[in-house]
């Protein structure tokens, strides 16, 4: 079942972040390690205006758990949602490390931020499931365009976002890793 993200998957969310976080080679996790990062992320996603705050959240659940996630915004919102995650920081004494520093979205779009499947859920369409309910969500947002970034490195994720009508159109350096920026019209 597709839904959107609830309070209640905070935990699950954070694990599958982390999976993220940790192709990204993000100095945020070198410097907190996995363990507080996972604590930090379970709660910046009951932040609601948070890059991976529940509202912004969909969830392709099985059997009752957490398959995968997807998390987007607007790119006009791409300058304020990680502030919640810096208040978050110095609430908790910590310090103020941003886990992304570039700027990912184009003008006008609706950003896939990040899509990730756990791995016992691999190959059974979750990762396609949760990209047509972004296209819906994007859809309800009033925008024409959806973009994403796919590393260089991850040729399979490519091949997923072009069969569902993603195509190239630019290239961007992301925590030190090479990206394409894909969009689709919708």
């Amino acid at each position: 079942m597709i839904r959107p993200a609830k309070l209640e998957d905070a935990q699950a969310i954070a694990r599958l972040v982390l999976v993220i976080l940790k192709d990204m080679e993000v100095a945020f996790l070198e410097e907190m390690g996995e363990e507080k990062t996972l604590e930090i992320l379970t709660q910046a996603v009951q932040l609601p205006t948070y890059r991976y705050g529940y509202p912004r959240g969909v969830v392709k659940e099985i059997e009752g758990e957490v398959a995968g996630i997807a998390f987007g915004y607007l790119a006009a919102e791409e300058a304020i949602v990680d502030q919640p995650l810096a208040e978050l920081l110095t609430t908790l004494n910590l310090p103020n490390i941003p886990i992304f520093v570039d700027p990912e979205t184009y003008p006008d779009e609706w950003y896939l931020d990040s899509i990730v499947v756990a791995d016992k859920y691999r190959g059974q369409g979750v990762g396609q499931a949760l990209l047509i309910a972004c296209d819906q969500t994007a859809k309800k947002a009033g925008v024409k365009k959806i973009g994403l970034c796919v590393d260089f490195a991850n040729p399979n994720a490519q091949r997923l976002y072009e069969r569902q009508g993603y195509q190239i159109v630019g290239q961007q350096v992301l925590s030190g890793h090479d990206y394409h920026h894909m969009q689709k019209d919708i």
